[in-house]
């Protein structure tokens, strides 16, 4: 029998607030971090996105980038919630994120040192030199659904009894480069975006950072991972299945890991980027999976696209949801805007929610998702 794995602390940092406590009550307030931003320096146009504060200085943080304080910040409180110290050689650590250091081109000549210093890896080392890792990390870097595969990655390494604990960290700041590309695919919304709604016109971007301590130590609250699986569409570049049929083979093969049938879904967290096509791809795979009656949401609408962080904010969110037992609404959603029916929640509910489906999609047709149970 293999390893169980539980969740022992979380944290947030993202426009909405410094810690997972904070993040949640400003969620339960139905507070949005997305906000109309006009900067030059970013866009030609104004545009909508959830932006941390420009002066993030914290002291003795200076020589790192925004990027690397948002990581600094955000295992340092998650590690102080879950009492392992980062020098414990049992313990793993693993970075998640799509650009890193990419802003730094836009800063500086592009010269030999600043290709080392905007490498993932050196981004990625130099945070675990500052918080004092007894290992070299891992980088994960797989599109929109990083933060889902580090934390399979995670997973399967505890329950491979490599280590006994694993952090797991994520984060994206937002930049010219960054926003110009969504925009070349016309993919930004001139509005708050709306996820699921016949209205959509695309994701708002954010920025933000999300950190969870995972251990094969349970404790009293922990949220326990069942499993997780990954597929891939074989579709497009960045077009995602037509079918929706490789989510739900992911689905299928989550719930097979996690050793749990769909009846025992409550609620699902979905990647709802409000995209056209994503929305409509992930409305058809949850039909696929046969969970199109099971409440839904997308909380993109709340903290924009954070990318390399998505996944762990969402899956930090879910977790406190479960041990709450509440499922919040999606944010912006009004009208149902795919051709086949699932269930968005658009109120706060609250209930009985023990077991929840976290998924994700991604250009390149990748996608993955993560079964959470409350433990008991």
């Amino acid at each position: 029998m293999r390893q169980p794995v539980y969740l022992l602390a979380e944290n947030i940092l993202s426009p909405l607030g410094a810690t997972a406590g904070e993040n949640l009550e400003q969620l339960l307030q139905n507070n949005t971090g997305i906000r109309l931003h006009d900067r030059p320096a970013f866009s030609p146009v104004p545009f909508y996105a959830a932006l941390m504060d420009a002066d993030m200085a914290v002291p003795g943080l200076e020589p790192y980038t925004r990027f690397e304080q948002l990581l600094i910040r955000s295992v340092a409180d998650a590690l102080k919630i879950s009492g392992i110290p980062a020098y414990d050689t049992d313990t793993v650590f693993i970075v998640s994120t799509t650009k890193g250091n990419i802003s730094l081109l836009e800063q500086a000549p592009v010269d030999t040192p600043l290709k080392k210093r905007m490498t993932l890896h050196a981004a990625a080392r130099l945070v675990s030199e500052h918080l004092g890792f007894a290992h070299r990390p891992l980088v994960v870097s797989h599109a929109c659904i990083s933060g889902l595969v580090a934390i399979i990655t995670a997973m399967r390494l505890l329950q491979s009894g490599r280590y006994r604990h694993a952090v797991v960290s994520g984060a994206d700041v937002i930049s010219r480069f960054v926003l110009s590309g969504f925009q070349s695919f016309h993919a930004v919304s001139d509005e708050p975006c709306r996820p699921f709604d016949a209205g959509r016109k695309g994701i708002n971007l954010g920025e933000g950072a999300a950190t969870l301590v995972l251990s094969v130590e349970k404790a009293r609250g922990a949220v326990q991972l069942l499993g997780g699986a990954t597929s891939n569409d074989a579709n497009h570049i960045s077009g995602p299945s037509r079918t929706g049929a490789e989510l739900s083979q992911a689905i299928a093969s989550a719930l097979v890991d996690a050793g749990t049938v769909k009846e025992e879904i409550d609620c699902i967290a979905a990647h709802g980027t409000a995209t056209i096509y994503n929305d409509e791809m992930e409305a058809k795979a949850i039909n696929l999976a046969g969970l199109q009656e099971i409440p839904l949401h997308s909380i993109k609408g709340y903290y924009g696209h954070t990318l390399g962080a998505a996944g762990l904010i969402e899956t930090a969110v879910a977790a406190m949801s479960l041990r709450e037992n509440i499922f919040l609404p999606t944010k912006g959603y009004a009208h149902s805007g795919t051709t086949q029916h699932v269930q968005v929640s658009s109120i706060l509910q609250r209930g009985s929610f023990n077991t929840c489906l976290k998924m994700a999609s991604g250009f390149g047709g990748c996608n993955a998702a993560l079964i959470l149970q409350q433990s008991t």
